[in-house]
């Protein structure tokens, strides 16, 4: 018996979802080029890597939204659902590669004191604002998704975009002390700080991916929670077994139940499935599989 697959309202939101990222994604780009192009400030091209990572996070979370959608065929009859481990997995390579090059530049100009100050802060400080606003309304709309659809690609992007809202901050931070003291380091070092954030953000979906497609186990608390489902349940006198993997959005579970070997088939049969489709009501993105068991 396994899991229902994802609807195609479901779908649509989070296609929606990973449409309003990409879109945002593109303007933060454009507006933020053309900002370091006025200031030069590091802080800002920090921001701007950032917002370019985030433009490819945001297509690769949306083909694989589009990819993991597919039904189960006979090549893949567990679904596609890897694919969007595979993609987060090269996108935190490319974050961190990123990451290395801004804290190599920030570093290098602290490593050399100039007395050339930003410039054009006012008109820079007014983009980093704007792309304050146009963040907070893509995580709203995100957050909104996520909560219906239970998507961890929407869920987990949204994070990321709420992560990318103190870099900006730091770089408003970092023009206006600037202009108002000329201290040009406060740049680099903020730009430095947003390096390091770039780089823990790819070291930590990286191990997340990873540890998906290695088929690690779901989080213990879940695997707890069925357990205590089953144990509780009408009809089940044990349980043992439970085995669980993730990948990309779908959390996979194969328990065994043990059940009076005397009960009628149809009985033993509506036990499981009743069993199952309240796993599924507390885990809706889950693929369950009940298997059966005489008691001994």
């Amino acid at each position: 018996m396994g899991g229902a697959e994802v609807t195609k309202n479901e779908v649509k939101l989070n296609l929606s979802a990973g449409l309003a990222s990409v879109g945002v994604a593109g303007v933060l780009v454009i507006l933020k080029l053309w900002a370091f192009g006025q200031t030069g400030a590091l802080s800002v091209a920090a921001s701007l890597a950032d917002s370019a990572m985030d433009l490819m996070i945001s297509l690769g979370a949306m083909a694989a939204i589009i990819y993991a959608a597919k039904p189960a065929d006979e090549d893949h009859a567990f679904g596609h659902t890897s694919a969007e481990d595979l993609a987060a997995l090269g996108q935190s390579i490319f974050i961190l590669i990123s990451a290395g090059v801004i804290a190599v530049a920030a570093i290098s100009r602290l490593g050399q004191p100039t007395d050339e100050g930003l410039t054009a802060e006012g008109p820079g400080m007014i983009i980093m604002a704007l792309s304050i606003v146009l963040t907070l309304g893509l995580v709203l709309w995100q957050g909104r998704v996520a909560r219906k659809t239970g998507s961890r690609v929407v869920a987990a992007d949204r994070l990321h975009y709420l992560g990318d809202l103190l870099p900006n901050i730091g770089a408003i931070a970092s023009l206006w002390v600037s202009s108002r003291f000329g201290l040009v380091s406060v740049d680099s070092v903020v730009a430095l700080g947003a390096a390091v954030m770039l780089a823990l953000g790819a070291l930590r979906i990286g191990k997340s991916a990873f540890d998906a497609l290695m088929d690690r186990r779901a989080d213990p608390a879940i695997i707890s929670d069925i357990g205590e489902i089953a144990k509780e349940w009408p009809g089940v006198r044990g349980y043992h077994d439970i085995k669980t993997r993730v990948a990309g959005s779908r959390v996979f579970v194969q328990i065994h139940i043990e059940l009076d070997g005397d009960q009628p088939l149809r009985a033993a049969h509506d036990i499981g499935a009743a069993l199952r489709r309240e796993i599924l009501h507390r885990y809706p993105q889950a693929d369950v599989i009940v298997h059966k068991d005489v008691a001994h």
